[in-house]
């Protein structure tokens, strides 16, 4: 089953920016995975849609990041950006890559809704 391992995540002042990575893998299948997004979850909160990258090279941006965040796919290497400028306190949580359809080559069907476990992020002010 295909595994998502996030990086990237850490302590950074208000104003500065990061750049997370997603990595897909899946040792032993040839896959492709459909759309791949980012999600975010502030402790007490729920989980939040930030950023979304598709199969056909489009991306989608939830209000509070339009115009500061940059995701962004290497689809021959399964792996997923988010480049994040100018951040806030606001945007401090835990950051998760997610998978809606992963397809192998052995199989007629795909796996639907994978996650990665998770890269912190903390924006101090």
């Amino acid at each position: 089953q295909v595994q998502l391992v996030e990086s990237g995540g850490g302590l950074v002042q208000a104003g500065g920016s990061l750049k997370l990575s997603c990595v897909a893998s899946a040792p032993g299948n040839i896959f492709t995975i459909n759309t791949m997004s980012w999600y975010r979850q502030a402790p007490g909160k729920q989980r939040e849609l930030v950023a979304t990258a598709t199969i056909d090279r489009r991306t989608n941006y939830a209000d509070a990041v339009r115009g500061r965040f940059i995701v962004s796919r290497v689809y021959a290497n399964h792996t997923m950006y988010l480049q994040m400028n100018n951040l806030k306190p606001e945007d401090t949580g835990v950051y998760y890559c997610n998978a809606d359809k992963t397809y192998y080559s052995a199989s007629n069907y795909p796996v639907y809704d994978s996650w990665g476990q998770g890269t912190q992020v903390t924006v101090s002010s």
